[in-house]
């Protein structure tokens, strides 16, 4: 190759301004001796490693990376000096990082810091540092990636390189974000984002945007963070319309839209409440308009994850495979398909599982209890069935929970409690201790920012615990003879709307059935369904 020094200072040059597109330019004029460079060629190994870094900001893809880097297996390392040597396995690494082979990327970047002294190049042992940490952040390790991220950036602070600083900034601020510590995170944010809005470095200010957009999520506030989360696809999209942080947005988008679509039904749903005694056209009218807004909403969510899978295959992503498939299928329990929204969980976990994710894996099977649970809530099938959807529910949440413990991801194991929780406080089991102490370890997870549909779920939780401890409680007292002010006839009315609302449940909500088995006429079986809130007040079930 001609001129391999001045290639070397020309793309640091451009990489310590992230000036991208020259960065970029100066990569293809060099395109045909790139694939083509040979490990006796002077300086081969430097010029591998800084195009790992530009492979990093966008050029090209990792492919190209990994067969130069395979092309020096045949070179005999005795002939290598130290720092060739180096070089190339911190570039080695950054493939094994691409194929999400995470365990051998932090073993061959902990082998380069344990001999950092042959490396003699500060600006490399902060991107080792800097790689290691983001290794071990995508494990949901994130005590051990904050050390090497703080390190790595307080190497490029003092050389000093103040864009790449920032650039290590986002992560270090989404590591203070896993923490709890928000307004830290915030502060980073908007410093790098600082130091990089002059620039052309669409994928880290992509990157400032995606990670507001899920700390304007966690606090609920959606229509913000659909804002950011759209930024941060169009800056990906400039770079390039495959990028793997492209799907990544993509999906954070649709699992935003999601949540908006369950406000919404929330809205029609206390319409249609409202709206049993005045059936007038207006209310009418607004309850069509947002039942065609909510399945507006979901159809585009679903677009935009088809999207995501579409760049992620390109990219034989699994991982991002794995959660757009985890998104799709929430989609498709709310919609009332149970069957495909577990089939969707089945398959995401089965492609996180043979890269070994916990994160996804937690996820998983998070959802697969869910869809198992809203089986057992709805009666599907003969009274087997449900004791079998019980059964896996709680089976697959122990999963949840036992995968979620593996990682330092507070809000995966808060999900994986919530769900377990629900499980144990189903009408199968209803074993409301159990249900209580998974309430408890959710509740010490979670953080006062946590205000989105992950703290609802909880309180919802909680409040159908309390319901039900009040019934024992009530029971217990009657049963003492402890009937306060109430007469026979109230109490008796008080005790056929605890009993009446399960036994319908056990019996496939047939009022008919309810009926026969409790020799109740038909009519004082929907009086009282309908004063507990679970029957509209005209038609029938």
């Amino acid at each position: 190759m001609a001129r391999p020094s001045q290639l070397v200072r020309s793309l640091d040059i451009a990489l310590l301004g992230r000036k991208v597109a020259e960065g970029f330019a100066v990569l293809r004029s060099y395109d045909q001796a790139l694939v083509d460079l040979q490990p006796s060629e002077p300086e081969a190994t430097a010029i591998v490693l800084r195009l790992a870094q530009w492979v990093d900001m966008g050029y090209r893809d990792v492919e190209l990376l990994d067969a130069l880097v395979k092309r020096f297996s045949g070179k005999p390392r005795t002939r290598m000096r130290i720092k060739e040597f180096l070089e190339l396995r911190i570039a080695e690494a950054f493939c094994a990082m691409g194929a999400e082979e995470l365990d051998r990327a932090i073993a061959l970047l902990r082998f380069v810091l344990e001999a950092e002294a042959g490396l003699d190049d500060q600006r490399m042992i902060a991107i080792t540092h800097f790689w290691k940490g983001r290794s071990h952040r995508k494990k949901g390790e994130y005590d051990e990636a904050m050390l090497h991220v703080a390190k790595a950036r307080g190497l490029m602070q003092a050389i000093p390189e103040p864009k790449l600083a920032a650039v290590i900034q986002i992560q270090e601020s989404w590591l203070l974000f896993q923490k709890g510590r928000l307004a830290d995170a915030r502060r980073l944010l908007d410093e790098a984002w600082a130091e990089l809005a002059s620039t052309d470095d669409y994928l880290s200010q992509g990157n400032i945007e995606s990670a507001r957009g899920r700390m304007e999520r966690q606090l609920g506030k959606y229509t913000e963070a659909l804002t950011c989360f759209d930024k941060a696809a169009q800056l990906y999209a400039q770079r390039d319309p495959n990028h793997r942080n492209l799907a990544r947005a993509l999906v954070n988008s649709a699992s935003v839209k999601r949540l908006i679509a369950l406000q919404l039904r929330k809205r029609i749903d206390a319409r249609v409440r409202g709206g049993q005694r005045r059936p007038d056209g207006l209310h009418a009218g607004r309850s069509r308009s947002h039942l065609a807004r909510y399945t507006q909403i979901c159809n585009e969510a679903l677009e935009q994850l088809r999207r995501a899978q579409e760049i992620y295959a390109l990219h034989h992503y699994y991982s991002g495979t794995a959660s757009a498939l985890v998104t799709a299928g929430y989609l498709h329990l709310d919609n009332g398909n149970v069957e495909l929204g577990a089939s969707e969980a089945l398959k995401a976990f089965e492609l996180a599982h043979d890269k070994n994710d916990h994160i996804y894996m937690a996820r998983a099977r998070t959802l697969q209890c869910i869809a198992e649970n809203n089986r057992v809530e709805e009666q599907l099938g003969e009274d087997a069935d449900v004791a079998v959807y019980a059964n896996n529910a709680r089976l697959y949440a122990d999963e949840a929970v036992h995968w979620a413990a593996l990682t330092q991801n507070r809000r995966l194991a808060a999900e994986a409690h919530v769900a377990r929780g629900a499980v144990f406080a189903n009408d199968f089991f209803q074993e409301w201790e159990e249900a209580r102490r998974s309430v408890d370890h959710a509740s010490a997870l979670l953080v006062p920012e946590d205000r989105d549909h992950l703290w609802e779920d909880l309180m919802s939780l909680k409040t159908r615990i309390l319901r039900a401890s009040s019934i024992d409680e009530t029971l217990r007292a009657w049963s003492e003879g402890l009937l306060g002010e109430k007469t026979f006839q109230q109490v008796t009315e008080e005790f056929a709307e605890i009993v009446i609302p399960k036994v319908w449940q056990r019996e496939g909500k047939k009022i008919a059935r309810v009926s026969s088995r409790l020799s109740m006429s038909p009519k004082k079986v929907r009086r009282i369904l309908r004063n507990v809130g679970l029957l509209k007040w005209s038609g029938h079930p």
